[in-house]
């Protein structure tokens, strides 16, 4: 089982107990944020507007570190012309807690539920 979420412009496949590096987001460190899913993978696919409300993805805010120096060199030849500049990136880090598919019918009652609807179409068109 495993989602793909959205958060700060980019998306991520994440699977329950694992970590990554988020762009950073206000909550404190312990902290419990909701993720916004895109997709949900498990034993159907589930991509639509209306199954991705009922799809909860939580993770923990383990803490907030600032990324990898990022080094921007300019140059124009000819013309005595050099910059540098860096960066560094501030950055969350995420447990992915839980991903959870609220209300999901059992394959019992799915199966009951199927064989019961087309009996009830054939009696509507015999009418």
């Amino acid at each position: 089982m495993y989602a793909i979420v959205k958060t700060g412009g980019k998306q991520y496949r994440v699977e329950p107990g694992q970590t990554l590096l988020v762009e950073r987001l206000p909550e404190e460190a312990g902290a419990t944020v909701a993720l916004e899913p895109i997709l949900y993978r498990s034993d159907e696919v589930v991509f639509d507007v209306a199954g991705l409300e009922k799809v909860k993805v939580s993770a923990e805010v383990l803490d907030h570190v600032r990324g990898e120096k990022l080094r921007v060199f300019k140059f124009k030849p000819k013309r005595g012309y050099k910059r540098r500049t860096g960066h560094r990136q501030e950055l969350t880090r995420l447990r992915v807690t839980d991903i959870s598919l609220g209300g999901v019918a059992k394959k019992g009652s799915r199966a009951k539920a199927a064989a019961a609807e087309p009996a009830t179409e054939e009696a509507d068109s015999g009418a």
